[in-house]
């Protein structure tokens, strides 16, 4: 037997439920993980909330983790019994002391990187290495705006960004936040609770605006972004933690300067082994180089996931949280 976080029905923190169920064999492609420290992520409140259905009801959650392989299937040829690997990518189901995922999921974690750092960092991770690296490949000189950079995710593009010698705009939500994306390499930030940031991202950038604005905020910042982006500029959306947007009128793309726009998933990027793996050497990498660290703010018992994704919710954390069987 084993533990795991389940929910019977979408709605609010309170539906998720700590259960025992017994792990089941892998299957001839899959893997079996005992998980080390898994990963907390706004995309799992999507799916606990309703925003995105899961595949079926009752379902596990969380798409991220690290740990040790303790089971393997008949036609597994990469990974044996006693490997660290870490995955971010699903399937749904890492709220638990044990995760069974296709083969194809997984990375071979490098020794000198910790589970917790693992867990930490790959879905966010991964998603900084295909926005800069991919999406809109930076080459470095360019300045960009990153809405959310004291988040898990914008404090590891905080850092990112200097290592390519790009001047990171960040938008915070108090000076606490606007510290810490500085110190970890924010060029400049912008606290939308007082500010303008659409007029201090034309005043910083002295009435050029920028070429590609990363917004992982969604509905509240939707038109912010346009408006800070520089004729036939892109706007990549990658995420909802306000909500989804929608609505759009195409017009409005025209109207702002022949704009572009994408809403790109970590899945399209790494969709198969090879890519997943070359990915995460590129993020490992700069990690081992000592160009990223990962910033822990929080750890929890996996028994209380639901007062975690309450705290990541109501913008308590800093940094990456995770959560530990």
């Amino acid at each position: 037997m084993a533990k795991r976080i389940l929910f019977r029905a979408h709605g609010g923190p309170e539906v998720l439920e700590y259960v025992d169920y017994t792990p089941a064999e892998p299957g001839p492609q899959q893997v079996r993980v005992r998980n080390h420290a898994i990963g907390l992520n706004f995309i799992d409140t999507y799916f606990r909330s309703g925003l995105y259905a899961p595949p079926a009801l009752p379902s596990g959650l969380g798409s991220e983790g690290a740990g040790i392989v303790e089971a393997v299937g008949s036609e597994v040829s990469r990974f044996k019994v006693g490997d660290r690997v870490a995955y971010g990518s699903g399937p749904l189901g890492a709220y638990s002391e044990v995760h069974v995922l296709p083969e194809a999921n997984l990375v071979k974690l490098p020794e000198g990187i910790s589970f917790e750092q693992a867990a930490a960092v790959m879905l966010k991770g991964l998603t900084v290495q295909y926005l800069f690296r991919q999406t809109y490949e930076l080459k470095g000189g360019e300045t960009v705006l990153f809405h959310a950079a004291a988040g898990g995710v914008g404090l590891l593009a905080c850092q990112w960004a200097k290592a390519l010698g790009v001047k990171l705009i960040g938008t915070v939500s108090s000076p606490a936040k606007a510290a810490l994306a500085k110190s970890l390499g924010a060029w400049e930030t912008i606290d939308y609770s007082h500010e303008d940031v659409a007029k201090r991202v034309l005043e910083l950038t002295d009435g050029k605006k920028v070429p590609v604005v990363y917004d992982g905020v969604g509905k509240d910042t939707w038109l912010t972004s346009l408006d800070s982006l520089a004729p036939r500029g892109l706007m990549v959306s990658f995420g909802n933690a306000s909500g989804a947007v929608d609505g759009v009128n195409l017009g409005i793309l025209s109207a702002k300067g022949s704009l572009y726009v994408t809403r790109p998933t970590l899945a399209s990027y790494a969709n198969n082994a090879e890519n997943l793996q070359a990915m995460a050497n590129d993020l490992f990498g700069m990690i081992t180089s000592g160009k990223l660290k990962i910033e822990i703010g929080a750890r929890y018992s996996l028994a209380d996931a639901a007062k975690a994704q309450t705290e990541l919710a109501a913008r308590h954390t800093t940094g990456s949280t995770v959560l530990l069987p």
